[in-house]
């Protein structure tokens, strides 16, 4: 069953971070399943830090990304999300190519999300696992 609360395509949601730091990156969302989100980033000029890997700080911008969208797409009507906590722990460094990162929730909560993000490269190996905490904001009156 999806968790999605919300009409969702791919179109929109790329639209979405046009002039933006996601466009600005390249930043893609490629797939919306039932329970998660993907997305991909290129490894280039505009994507590594000095010693010619991707930027630990563009996996980030990548992870919490995917997961602020899909909070956004699972959340009630009228109400937002803002980020409280992301963490990031690098475990292999990304040279060329793509890295592709899933979304998928660990806990929906009325308050708060919790969203796992996975970080992999076109090999299939793990570069990056975050984790991104979202505060649920009601409407205003």
């Amino acid at each position: 069953m999806a968790i999605w609360t919300r009409a969702m395509n791919l179109e929109a949601l790329n639209a979405a971070g046009a002039n933006t730091a996601v466009s600005h990156l390249g930043i893609e969302l490629t797939e919306i399943g039932d329970d998660f989100i993907r997305g991909r980033i290129h490894v280039d000029e505009r994507t590594c830090q000095p010693y010619g890997i991707l930027h630990g700080g563009v996996n980030v911008v990548l992870a919490e990304t995917l997961g602020s969208v899909a909070a956004a797409c699972s959340i009630p009507e009228g109400h937002r999300c803002v980020g409280l906590n992301v963490s990031a722990n690098h475990v292999r460094a990304a040279r060329q190519g793509w890295v592709t990162g899933t979304a998928r929730p660990v806990h929906l909560g009325r308050t708060t999300h919790v969203w796992a993000i996975e970080l992999h490269d076109e090999q299939g190996k793990l570069t990056c696992n975050c984790s991104l905490t979202m505060a649920i904001l009601a409407p205003q009156n």
